[in-house]
């Protein structure tokens, strides 16, 4: 009975929310319910700055047992780039065990109803929310982000995210009533008449494979889409990025246990050094669900061999802007320096190649040759990261030795028109910073196309030189349909050049922005109104979030009745 009245309660608590997320999906306008700033929290039970720095401080170097069946071992070993080791374990699984132990509590969640699996997950997602300051540091700490966009990103526009894949899956799983009445007229003789019944119901476990980056941003919007249409969920993090994902099972377990459901309908496993357990689960029978974010060549693996699993996956990309002209040439160049600089270029959607006319460019300014643009840019960049405060805030720091590696190398490609620098952490002794690197290439060379046609993930830009708008207008389309692009930037005052461009990322699939000069920069976006990714180009199979990224984790099974 208690269960029961959980659920009501859920019902009356999260209702009204969901009911403005249906909305804000429908509209595409702008809503969020969780506060981005950090002092909205700290009332109704969320945890304010100090008590959030708190809770995370007492996690180190502790044990944390989720109580799932089939833990044979406890495993640790993440070390924060900015150089403090967590000391935390987290449980490893006997998969033979835990996965017949998820999928037992299946029927339960799946006939529940899809307002009330929405609820629940919406409680989830509060509770995350309440601790917002604490995923924080665990986000800022697994990934190298700064503390501000850990908080942020990490914590608000995640969970935006992961109620977003809500809203969409409770609008696919509506769409077909629960019953119909049918009757179809015979002439003289009695109308043949059923009474059918419709429900949604799982593809089976879904795995969600963590990035070391965005664990939560990128990990809620797969969990939150296969929990929420019924399936139960395995969380399967990066080595290096198990905490926040782990503090997610853990509510997540802890929710659907007092709403009266089988907790072991989320579990996490992590992996031993080198065990490599996700291909391993990948080609379980009983994993039919697949979210990924990662390297090309483990997505393209999965989609090759997870042939049982719906699978979806977001992979590297090239992504590019185009510059032709230019009716805020300061305002242009803020704007990139703050894309190239952001989390030290480690976001998937960090413009790479910047694509201008070696003949320079119109600008409010005056015409400005290619040379002037790029030496500009660097000036831009410089300026915004001259107080090493302001760069460590903006920065991060960097997530692994292959980016530190990449961004060594990449100053023997070509010309560097601006050359990177570390900065101290006067906090963090133990953090790699770095600011980025611009090199300049020759868009007609075949060296230098190796270069800018590969991906170069992190801090490193490519300044590439073409012959005119029309040349950079089809090495853009080009670069998208071999490479693909999460996204593309465009600046021009020529609407000749803007239709070009728009048109060849409508027939390319990829996601557009034009001429941003304000405070929305190319590599952010925002839940319920823009799409990240578009699943229409090799950078990603699916888009979050829209209809297609939810509706193919259930199925609608039809009993029919003579009536």
């Amino acid at each position: 009975m208690a269960a029961e009245l959980t659920v009501h309660q859920l019902i009356a608590e999260h209702r009204p929310t969901l009911d403005q997320a249906l909305e804000a999906i429908r509209t595409r306008a702008y809503w969020s319910p969780h506060p981005e700033h950090p002092k909205a929290y700290g009332e109704h039970g969320s945890l304010d700055m100090a008590a959030g720095k708190a809770a995370f401080d007492a996690l180190l170097g502790t044990r944390l047992d989720l109580g799932q069946p089939g833990t044979d071992d406890f495993v640790g070993g993440e070390v924060s780039p900015y150089g403090i080791e967590l000391g935390v374990e987290y449980p490893h699984a006997d998969v033979d065990v835990l996965l017949p132990a998820m999928k037992a509590g299946q029927k339960a969640w799946r006939d529940a109803g899809a307002e009330i699996r929405a609820v629940v997950c919406l409680e989830i997602l509060k509770r995350i929310s309440d601790r917002t300051h604490e995923f924080a540091h665990a986000v800022m700490h697994t990934s190298g982000q700064a503390f501000m966009m850990a908080f942020q990103a990490g914590g608000p526009h995640a969970q935006d995210r992961g109620l977003e894949a809500v809203a969409y899956a409770y609008v696919e799983q509506v769409r077909t009533p629960d019953t119909a009445e049918w009757t179809k007229p015979q002439g003289k003789r009695d109308p043949l008449a059923l009474t059918k019944q419709f429900t949604p119901v799982p593809r089976g476990i879904g795995l969600v494979i963590g990035c070391n980056t965005f664990p939560t941003w990128n990990g809620y919007p797969g969990l939150f889409a296969s929990l929420a249409t019924g399936n139960a969920v395995l969380v399967k993090p990066h080595p290096r990025a198990v905490l926040p994902l782990a503090l997610t099972v853990q509510v997540a377990r802890d929710v659907l246990s007092e709403s009266g459901f089988d907790p072991n309908l989320v579990a996490l496993t992590v992996e031993r050094p080198g065990e490599g357990i996700a291909k391993t689960l990948a080609t379980r029978p009983e994993i039919r669900i697949i979210d990924y974010t990662g390297s090309t060549a483990f997505g393209d693996w999965l989609e090759a061999n997870a042939r049982q699993a719906q699978v979806y996956t977001e992979k590297a990309g090239v992504n590019s802007v185009l510059v032709e002209s230019a009716g805020d040439y300061k305002g242009m160049l803020a704007n990139l320096a703050f894309s190239l600089s952001l989390y030290s270029g480690q976001m998937c959607t960090t413009p790479q190649n910047l694509l201008i006319p070696r003949d320079g460019i119109r600008t409010d300014e005056g015409p400005k040759t290619f040379d002037e643009v790029v030496a500009d840019l660097a000036r831009s960049v410089d300026g915004l990261l001259g107080d090493d405060a302001r760069a460590n805030a903006l920065l991060g720091a960097i997530v692994n030795p292959d980016v530190k590696a990449r961004l060594e190398a990449a100053a023997a490609l070509g010309e560097v028109a601006l050359a990177s620098r570390e900065i101290a952490n006067p906090e963090f002794p133990g953090a790699v910073v770095r600011t980025p690197v611009v090199v300049k290439l020759d868009g007609a060379k075949p060296d230098d196309e190796a270069a800018y046609m590969s991906e170069c993930f992190g801090p490193v830009s490519f300044a590439v030189a073409v012959d005119s708008a029309s040349d950079a207008v089809e090495l853009l389309r080009r670069t998208i349909r071999e490479k693909g692009a999460m996204t593309v930037g465009a600046y021009t005052t020529d609407e000749d050049v803007e239709q070009a461009v728009q048109e060849v990322c409508l027939e390319e699939a990829a996601q557009l922005s034009l001429n941003l000069v304000g405070g929305v920069y190319v590599n952010q976006t925002a839940a319920f109104s823009d799409f990240h990714g578009s699943g229409g180009n090799p950078a990603a199979n699916a888009a979050l979030c829209d209809g297609a990224f939810v509706a193919n984790r259930f199925r609608v099974v039809e009993v029919r009745r003579e009536a």
